[in-house]
């Protein structure tokens, strides 16, 4: 009989496939119920805020109350793991984890890394690069971005021109320098002392289609990408530092620019990163569990063959406001490659995630090209047949 874990955030599909590629039955906890979450999961709880891109606490709470149940028909789970949507809330973490065991970091170390001063302070006094961050925004004539540790996903970031009044920051809130560079992440895995590096992937980041005031959406992920030598030292010397400052466990990434030959550090993510998808050859849920529960950090697993080298994962989303039909929703399903299956009489506004594309090449540059022609193609195709 396999072990059962829940798994749980905004969109819990690719914690689920990974954990039921890696031998666990699934139970999923998330907003949008999608037909591949509820096909991988022996049981689905809707956690969302209605109308609302955000996990509701009591729905949460009563849901992993539940799964946890000495009597569960679904056997009783090894613990549960957060995804998106929850890393900004350690409280509700901490509430979480007396329904059902946090297997991941504790939502004391999340606190620790989503508080600004902490945070900043730490990579100041390390000498771990990162852009300059600020209470107070110089008068330097350059542009700096609001942050808001609080959130997730990139959504939450606002571009201060030169000309924009000073905000007043309110908890979680930091100004940050604009950077040069390529967004960058680094996927590992941590046991409280010591990561083991699985690989550097390529961010999309895009601006959102039809909010102005949101530049920064992430949009997909591509990796593992060769880098410089150096690089990996810089990083590995990070992890070497935060991992045992912040107690990390499990699979979390760091977030960065690159810029010629120097990098970065923008954010810690304290929980399973949308990378997992491209790293299924290191078992990377049952990595999770095992640097959790045992702390153990898992051994290089074979290479992947030249062709599949590369995994690359893309959100779709959608160009204007529709409502999914039938045929629609068919379409969708029949295409190749293509995840998160929305059912039909869902409706969508513009710039609200639709699907999403995973295909595996022989490099990024391959890759990426084809992901684009495969989001521009299932748009084109549900706009034709609308």
């Amino acid at each position: 009989m396999n072990p059962t874990l829940a798994v749980a955030g905004l969109s819990a599909r690719l914690l689920a496939q990974a954990a039921l590629d890696d031998g666990f039955d699934v139970l999923a906890l998330d907003l949008f119920g999608d037909a591949d979450t509820r096909a991988l999961s022996r049981h689905w709880w809707s956690v969302g805020v209605p109308g609302r891109f955000q996990i509701d606490a009591a729905k949460l709470l009563a849901a992993l109350a539940d799964a946890g149940r000495a009597d569960s028909p679904w056997g009783r789970p090894l613990g549960w793991v957060a995804g998106s949507g929850l890393e900004g809330r350690p409280g509700l973490l901490a509430s979480a984890a007396q329904c059902l065991p946090l297997v991941g970091c504790t939502p004391e170390a999340v606190a620790r890394l989503r508080d600004p001063d902490t945070f900043f302070g730490f990579l100041a006094a390390q000498g771990i690069p990162h852009p300059p961050v600020a209470r107070v925004r110089p008068v330097d004539g350059q542009a700096w971005l609001l942050k808001d540790l609080h959130a997730c996903g990139a959504s939450h970031i606002r571009l201060l021109s030169a000309a924009a009044p000073a905000p007043e920051l309110g908890p979680g809130q930091i100004l940050q320098r604009r950077a040069p560079g390529q967004p960058m992440s680094a996927t590992f895995v941590a046991n409280g002392r010591q990561a083991r590096l699985l690989g550097v992937n390529r961010q999309s980041i895009r601006a959102h289609p039809v909010r102005a005031e949101v530049p920064y959406v992430f949009c997909g992920v591509v990796g593992p990408v060769p880098v410089a030598p150096a690089l990996l030292a810089g990083l590995q010397a990070a992890l070497d530092a935060l991992v045992p400052a912040f107690g990390l466990r499990g699979l979390c990434s760091l977030d960065f620019l690159l810029h010629g030959d120097t990098w970065q550090l923008l954010e810690v993510n304290p929980r399973p990163p949308a990378s997992v998808a491209l790293y299924p050859h290191w078992r990377p849920m049952a990595a999770h569990v095992l640097a959790c529960l045992e702390g153990l950090l898992p051994e290089a697993p074979p290479e992947r063959p030249p062709e599949q080298a590369v995994r690359g994962y893309e959100i779709v989303f959608a160009r204007r406001a529709f409502t999914l039909d039938g045929a629609q929703a068919a379409r969708l399903a029949a295409a190749a490659d293509t995840h998160d299956l929305p059912a039909a009489g869902q409706h969508f506004d513009a710039g609200d995630p639709l699907c999403s594309v995973t295909l595996d090449g022989p490099g990024a540059p391959d890759v990426l090209a084809r992901l684009g022609a495969r989001r521009e193609a299932l748009l084109t195709l549900l706009e034709t047949s609308s």
